[in-house]
């Protein structure tokens, strides 16, 4: 019986630390969204149709690294490291 309380605790506190890290990744993101992204994408992420700048709202990393490497008009961010990238993901999943 020990060994089964120890082991929910010890998955309760797995979970509540994958949380708190996807919590600060996504604080992380939003620096960042904030500082290269809103300018175009808007504020809350959804694109300018006047510019032509899509939606980005709940974008993968894959799919972020993806456009920052074969578009032009992303030069401001392809000094995104992988985890920087991972982080804004993590933000931009939070806009759906």
């Amino acid at each position: 019986m020990q060994k089964a309380i120890s082991r929910i605790a010890l998955a309760a506190m797995l979970c509540l630390v994958a949380s708190v890290s996807r919590g600060q990744d996504a604080a992380n993101g939003e620096k960042i969204f904030k500082a290269k992204c809103a300018v175009c994408h808007g504020p809350d992420g959804a694109g300018k149709p006047a510019t032509k700048s899509p939606s980005i709202k709940g974008k993968t990393a894959d799919e972020i690294q993806r456009v920052i490497a074969t578009s032009p008009k992303h030069a401001s961010v392809k000094s995104l490291t992988a985890d920087q990238v991972k982080e804004l993901a993590a933000y931009l999943a939070t806009l759906k």
